[in-house]
């Protein structure tokens, strides 16, 4: 079974120029798609949420998944890494086209995947010390990390991400952690003053 694969992340983005790249792949190579998935979702949300999920529960050896790009299976590398790690143990193959990967159980894939593996753990590291530093940053110029006193029974979208916003804050703009968070302006706001951040956010 060969499945084209495409995925948009917002209504406003179209799923034609993927379907045209995974047709013109398939006529030069002679391979003919069995059927189409198409969601319209953010890489970012996880597995078991999304239809290519559903489709990874239901791979079985020798099938193919086809898509225009790595970034479509997931947002992130460890996404990336879960979605070829599973296919490689079910048999199934992954063809990308823009970096032109044909991913399945053979050396070169095993190489690959020890390869993403291996820069995943990195990656997971240096985010596990950058946080640590943000964080010590934070305490060493007197603000309080964590609920402030008085805040119980209050609930706020942002609670329990202050490790995550402190990271974000020396490197991305107020707009941007809103972005990253997917929250209003004025909710990220009003959590840096109860956690009485404000004036570091100012300063970037």
């Amino acid at each position: 079974m060969v499945y084209g694969y495409i995925r948009v992340s917002t209504d406003k983005q179209t799923v034609e120029n993927q379907r045209y790249e995974i047709e013109n792949y398939c006529v030069d190579r002679k391979i003919c798609v069995d059927k189409w998935i198409e969601e319209t979702v953010s890489g970012s949300i996880s597995l078991d949420r999304r239809t290519l999920g559903r489709l990874l529960k239901r791979v079985s050896h020798d099938d193919i998944i086809i898509c225009s790009e790595l970034s479509r299976l997931g947002r992130n590398l460890f996404m990336i890494m879960d979605v070829l790690s599973l296919c490689m143990r079910k048999g199934c193959r992954v063809y990308t086209i823009k970096e032109n990967y044909t991913l399945g159980d053979n050396i070169e894939s095993k190489v690959l995947a020890f390869a993403f593996g291996l820069s995943a753990e990195i990656e997971r590291k240096l985010i596990s010390q950058r946080t640590r530093e943000a964080l010590q940053r934070l305490k060493d110029s007197g603000h309080t990390l964590g609920r402030p006193k008085g805040s119980k029974g209050r609930k706020n979208r942002l609670d329990g991400k202050e490790a995550v916003i402190a990271s974000y804050l020396p490197k991305y703009s107020k707009l941007e952690i809103c972005r990253r968070l997917k929250v209003s302006p004025s909710t990220l706001y009003r959590y840096l003053r109860m956690l009485n951040m404000s004036q570091r956010a100012q300063n970037q």
